[in-house]
């Protein structure tokens, strides 16, 4: 089932989120820095409860699409150890320089990874910006995405708005994103399911991938 607006959604009465975005007949599954650094609490930046609960769901979601033949495609976020490729990042999260191409914290958590899915290393927020991501998916003539991972607010957000600008029908499972508090992850979701996604549940995707499976040809 769908996030529902309030009926005193003030987007909503001015025009936002007036139908739902259909999931088309060729998936994929985006995995969105589901990594050590923001999934072990032995790390600054890791083990918010909400990323714990999206470890969970989003491993759910891509034992399905794997069985359904649906491409899994997961990226971490990680730097030189020089720290020549980070950008600005360290301003407001200098923690970010222990994340280094070679460090466990760019590891994917083992709980969602799998040898056939495809992992692509971004530098910066969007799965999609400096990545082959969505050559990928044009290759494989992908018209879906589900977007999982972490965090809501952040990277999740910006793949959501990248995804809706390439003409991809988004689909956001809630128990599969997940971020360091409530507050900036349901305001989030709320906000991209008004203009850009359709925001759903980890059970909802597993349905449609199952449909996937028996009703699309190879």
């Amino acid at each position: 089932m769908s996030l529902e607006l309030p009926p005193d959604d003030p987007w909503l009465s001015r025009g936002y989120g007036q139908g739902a975005i259909e999931p088309g007949e060729r998936p994929a599954v985006l995995v969105v820095d589901l990594q050590y650094a923001f999934t072990d609490p032995s790390f600054p930046l890791g083990g918010a409860p909400l990323v714990g609960r999206a470890v969970e769901g989003t491993a759910r979601v891509v034992r399905a699409a794997r069985g359904a033949g649906v491409p899994v495609f997961q990226t971490v976020v990680a730097w030189r150890e020089d720290g020549s490729d980070i950008g600005l990042w360290p301003v407001k999260l200098p923690v970010l320089r222990q994340v280094t191409l070679d460090s466990r914290w760019a590891r994917v958590d083992e709980r969602v990874w799998d040898e056939g899915d495809v992992l692509l290393v971004k530098k910066w927020p969007s799965f999609f910006h400096g990545t082959p991501l969505l050559s990928l998916l044009t290759a494989a003539g992908c018209d879906t995405v589900v977007v999982t991972g972490c965090m809501t607010s952040g990277c999740v957000r910006a793949t959501i708005v990248d995804a809706f600008s390439y003409g991809l029908r988004t689909l956001v499972p809630e128990d599969c994103v997940g971020d360091q508090g409530r507050d900036g992850h349901e305001a989030n979701l709320l906000d991209v399911h008004r203009r850009y996604a359709e925001v759903t549940s980890a059970d909802e995707v597993i349905a449609y991938l199952g449909r996937v499976r028996e009703e699309v040809p190879a």
